[in-house]
């Protein structure tokens, strides 16, 4: 049983929403940073990056800097507080794609004890880091992607809300078309509460160590006896399976073995079927199908019989075979994190970047994945084991800003 709740969220008026609203930090590089400062005095960016803080190290003084500032926002009536509890119903529109679902407040029980499940390994240094943050700020404005199993109940509430005009509308300099509907009927919070009441388990596609760090700051916030449960719950936009788009993520790799391109064929037939596929780019159409780009040539990579175990999650993942049988054993590539001779590039990029990228120079061979379905990352994520970096590359993309939940009281 899943416990979600609506709350009062923080947002801007409608008619400063499509200035507020933006993408995550680190998106940006710095010369848009820059331009996005200089030329929007309404984006989230000038809270979460404060223009007096800007030089100083993520700590408490930069935090401290955060509250003042988004303080300062709510007095000047940026920010304005609902008045009643609310779920909200998101959707966005993206290259052809819709994505629907709601932003609630989830509860922690429900990720610590296992309900709520992980599919990546979170670090301890970046989880403090983001606990410290909360704390200091005493809000959530970046909601955790939660996958649940499709609902025709929830669907055809959500079917009546859009037929309804929007609280806010408007497209994105990225050209996604965002659209937002506070539920706060009595009906609708109890059907949207009692259809998750039915739901065995979520799945997180996106935001792990955001939601660590929830769980973390409810346990100080206990061992500290704050008033309230705010802290008990994490915002969250919780999407239907079918609704969301998984992306491959594809590796580019430098070939410091000095091994030409004809040893690196021969020692891949171990465990692969090789075709060439000469100067035609080759997208995996299936399962167990990789590209591989070296030297101006594109080759089609099939593993073959008992070069990866199918009964395991893991081991049956493409870019876990990939690893095993080509990075690992050929060139040498144990640790994907930290090991700069390995790139990785999402499939919104598309193929011909990874040519780009190997005919500039920068990598000497590029490896293209088939995207994970949503039954490996269940598989992965019941089993409590835990997915390569870099598995998956998930749409949609949410704005920070948009919603905000106060995650403790003043």
């Amino acid at each position: 049983m899943i416990k979600i709740r609506p709350f009062k969220a923080i947002r801007p008026p409608r008619d400063k929403a499509y200035l507020v609203a933006t993408r995550s930090y680190m998106t940006y590089t710095e010369a848009e940073m820059d331009d996005k400062l200089k030329n929007n005095p309404y984006t989230f960016m000038h809270v979460i990056d404060p223009k007096e803080g800007r030089d100083l190290p993520y700590g408490s003084a930069k935090y401290d800097l955060v509250k003042k500032t988004f303080k300062q926002w709510c007095e000047e009536e940026i920010f304005h507080q609902d008045q009643q509890a609310a779920f909200y119903l998101y959707s966005q529109l993206k290259d052809g794609n819709e994505y629907i679902g709601i932003i609630a407040a989830v509860s922690v029980e429900d990720y610590v004890e296992g309900r709520i499940k992980k599919h990546e390994n979170t670090l301890s240094a970046r989880e403090e880091m983001f606990t410290n943050y909360l704390e200091h700020t005493g809000f959530n404005a970046e909601p955790v992607l939660l996958i649940y199993h499709d609902d025709f109940q929830l669907n055809k509430l959500y079917a009546r809300y859009i037929e309804s005009r929007a609280e806010y509308e408007f497209t994105s300099t990225d050209k996604v078309f965002h659209q937002l509907w506070p539920i706060h009927n009595a009906e609708d919070v109890a059907l949207i509460q009692a259809a998750f009441e039915k739901q065995e388990a979520l799945y997180i596609a996106d935001g792990h160590h955001r939601s660590a760090s929830s769980a973390l700051l409810a346990e100080r916030a206990k061992e500290q006896g704050r008033s309230g449960d705010l802290h008990q719950y994490f915002m969250a936009f919780l999407i239907g399976e079918e609704q969301m788009k998984i992306y491959d993520y594809n590796r580019l790799v430098k070939n410091d073995s000095g091994k030409s391109k004809e040893q690196i064929l021969e020692e891949l037939h171990q465990s692969f079927q090789i075709e060439p596929k000469y100067q035609e780019t080759f997208h995996p159409q299936k399962l167990h199908e990789m590209g591989m780009y070296m030297e101006g040539e594109w080759f089609k990579l099939s593993p073959k019989m008992g070069s990866f175990d199918p009964s395991d999650a893991v081991a049956h993942l493409d870019a876990e075979i990939l690893s095993r049988n080509i990075l690992d054993p050929v060139f040498h590539i144990k640790d994907l994190k930290s090991d700069n001779r390995v790139g990785f590039v999402p499939g919104t990029h598309g193929l011909e970047e990874l040519e780009q990228i190997v005919n500039k120079g920068k990598y000497d061979i590029a490896f293209s994945l088939h995207p994970v379905s949503i039954e490996q990352i269940k598989a992965v994520s019941d089993e409590g084991k835990i997915m390569p970096p870099k598995s998956t590359y998930i749409e949609p993309k949410l704005r920070s800003g948009l919603v905000i939940y106060k995650i403790l009281e003043d």
